[in-house]
């Protein structure tokens, strides 16, 4: 006769354990974003000092401005992807969307002594139709002829911008924006808060949209195109009109962030131009995980925060202490950069979206605390 083996009542305890536990992230875990908004909405209050991490407390206006930072590059990740990881279209000139904000808010106001929400309203729908225009000439290739196209529009931006065409964009100077056509609420240092805010309210509205579309039938059309666009073409879906759609959403979201930045920074550069843009664009998508929520968002914010917190590492004391064959790749930002994208990569190929994944095995094999 076969032997019936009852389970050990230990074993079990700990199996019951690990269920609750299961049971009790299942039910927190779609109210982590809304716990997160909240949190950094709330961040502005406190007066929290992280040494080493920040310069100064939480709500001292040079970290409000770096955080606010960090969220709009998220939030222009988060856009990125909406066209790389989800769709499967590489560009490298979506930079020129983002400049696109940038100089047409700063320009309008500036030079044209447009109110501010008018100028901005103006850029918004002047970068939605240029993404709808550039990418109905631009989707009429695939791959990397794609990509080449792309990047060639986006150089032709970036020349228009360095020649200061027609005396606008200020060349090689940059534009500084005139704050006298800006609500008051949104100038001076005593009003970082507020840029704050409008950064992160501009972070979840990206993140919104594209979680919206991503769960909708267009959005499992793009993902289908991403894995094979023949098979659309198949079932009698038009592929081209559905990139379009996500080309020119992609775009106009990069706008927006545009927009914000110049506020942030308070004029236009012509740095933001450069395809190293879109390349940093990239990076940040992959270290996040492409075509995940919130991997590109995760993403967008690291490498931004790392990109200016390695500037002023890179400058201390403690590294000029060191000997010259560690200080001087140390002092370079781009160096060190690129070393933590090869290490996540290699030990992350999903990208940081993937962690929890990554360490689900070793969390099994940690012993559990059955239940008193």
């Amino acid at each position: 006769m076969t032997e019936v083996k009852t389970p050990v009542p230990e074993a079990a305890a700990v199996t019951s354990a690990r269920a609750q536990r299961r049971g009790w992230f299942a039910v927190v875990r779609p109210w982590l974003p809304l716990a997160a908004l909240v949190l950094f909405a709330i961040l502005p209050y406190s007066t929290v000092s992280l040494p080493g991490l920040f310069d100064g407390p939480l709500n001292s206006p040079g970290t409000l401005q770096l955080l606010a930072i960090c969220l709009v590059f998220g939030g222009l990740a988060a856009g990125y992807d909406l066209l790389f990881g989800r769709t499967g279209m590489l560009s490298f000139g979506h930079a020129l969307y983002f400049a696109a904000g940038v100089y047409g808010t700063d320009i309008l106001v500036t030079k044209g002594g447009l109110p501010l929400w008018q100028a901005a309203l103006l850029t918004l729908v002047g970068g939605a139709v240029l993404a709808a225009l550039l990418g109905a000439v631009a989707l009429r290739t695939a791959g990397i002829a794609f990509a080449m196209v792309t990047l060639a529009f986006a150089q032709v931006g970036a020349t228009l911008v360095a020649l200061d065409f027609q005396g606008l964009t200020g060349g090689e100077e940059g534009l500084p924006l005139d704050v006298s056509g800006l609500p008051d609420a949104l100038v001076g240092v005593a009003n970082t808060v507020n840029l704050y805010w409008l950064a992160l309210a501009y972070l979840a509205l990206v993140v919104f949209v594209v979680a919206r579309v991503a769960a909708s039938p267009t959005g499992r059309v793009l993902a289908g195109l991403r894995d094979d666009e023949r098979r659309i073409g198949v079932l009698g879906l038009d592929p081209y009109r559905f990139k379009l759609v996500a080309f020119t959403l992609s775009g106009s979201l990069a706008t927006g962030g545009g927009v914000i930045y110049c506020l942030l920074v308070g004029g236009a550069s012509p740095h933001i131009t450069s395809s190293e843009l879109t390349l940093s664009l990239l990076v940040m998508v992959v270290l996040g995980g492409p075509g995940t929520r919130w991997g590109p968002v995760l993403g967008g914010f690291l490498y931004m925060y790392l990109d200016h917190r390695l500037t002023d590492f890179g400058s201390s004391s403690a590294v000029d202490a060191l000997p010259g064959v560690l200080s001087g790749p140390l002092s370079q930002p781009l160096f060190v950069l690129g070393t933590v994208f090869i290490l996540a990569v290699y030990f992350f190929p999903g990208g940081l979206a993937s962690l929890s994944t990554r360490i689900a095995p070793i969390r099994r094999l940690l012993p559990a605390r059955p239940p008193r």
